[in-house]
């Protein structure tokens, strides 16, 4: 009997645990993803508005602005600018893969390019979350000289599905406290390793997330400003990357531009790139360097 009582009162204080445990996360996450959605809106338009300087940028205008980010939709935007510009899609395509991945909130997309004049279509395309699905025609094309708006829309996410996702898993949360407090030894797992991706450089594979290449079985360490550098020449190869672009990209955070560094650096990445005789950094003479990358 008094075994069974205390079996009835132990299961009851596994219930209530588990009611204050799903409790306490709904309300936690309510206010914490309140807050976490208001920071990452206002992120995501700085990353715009980063978007429409690199384009600025690689058509070669330093002095022009970028016009304030219209929200023109939801989780729609537009980047305007004030002058007239070129583009070339595949710097437009990498440029903005590469930001928006700082974006939490932006997994899919689609991105597209309007004349200022009739709002016609000049040039679009869509980035999936699942790579296989991305859509991305007409590459290699530049585009001519003229009045463009950028309008980028996003797949709706969290911010507006964030209610029922909660609600959803109210089940699945009281089912891990049951178990969290029915367990007797409580047993941390092992944090996941996620690999971003490796970018193929010839025969020369690179890894960004751990600073290292590889080729033929040999493994050479890189520092964080070599990986910055060769990851900017990675995601644009056999194309012009200007001077100022990459002293801009690579130091204008830490408040200091030396234009001999970039130089120091660029030398240090060719001798451990030069076992590899199809892939090096070529000087673009008045203009920058190039990757020149033979498959």
């Amino acid at each position: 009997m008094f075994y069974g009582h205390n079996l009835l009162s132990g299961k009851r204080e596994y219930l209530w645990g588990v009611i204050l445990l799903s409790f306490v996360s709904v309300i936690c996450a309510a206010f914490s993803m309140t807050g976490s959605d208001y920071f990452d809106i206002a992120r995501r338009e700085v990353l715009l508005r980063r978007i429409g300087d690199e384009l600025l940028t690689q058509s070669g205008d330093s002095k022009s602005r970028v016009l304030p980010v219209k929200k023109i939709a939801e989780n729609e935007y537009q980047i305007r600018f004030e002058n007239e510009l070129t583009f070339q899609p595949d710097s437009l395509v990498n440029t903005t893969r590469h930001l928006l991945a700082k974006d939490p909130l932006a997994s899919d997309y689609v991105v597209n390019v309007l004349n200022c004049g009739n709002s016609s279509v000049a040039y679009g395309y869509a980035i999936s979350n699942n790579k296989k699905d991305d859509i991305v025609a007409c590459r290699g094309r530049v585009q001519p000289k003229g009045c463009y708006m950028v309008n980028i829309k996003f797949k709706p996410t969290g911010i507006n599905t964030a209610n029922g996702y909660l609600l959803g898993s109210l089940s699945v949360l009281a089912f891990v406290g049951f178990i969290f407090f029915r367990s007797v030894k409580l047993r941390s797992a092992a944090p996941g390793t996620q690999n971003p991706g490796i970018l193929t450089l010839g025969s020369v594979l690179f890894d960004a997330k751990n600073r290292q290449l590889t080729m033929n079985g040999k493994t050479i360490n890189l520092t964080g400003t070599e990986t910055r550098l060769l990851l900017i020449f990675a995601l644009s190869p056999n194309q012009t990357i200007e001077r100022s672009r990459l002293q801009k990209e690579i130091w204008e955070d830490e408040g200091v531009i030396v234009g001999r560094s970039l130089d120091m650096f660029i030398s240090k990445l060719r001798k451990k790139l030069e076992f590899d005789p199809n892939i090096k950094i070529a000087v673009v003479r008045g203009k920058g360097y190039k990757l020149e990358n033979i498959q």
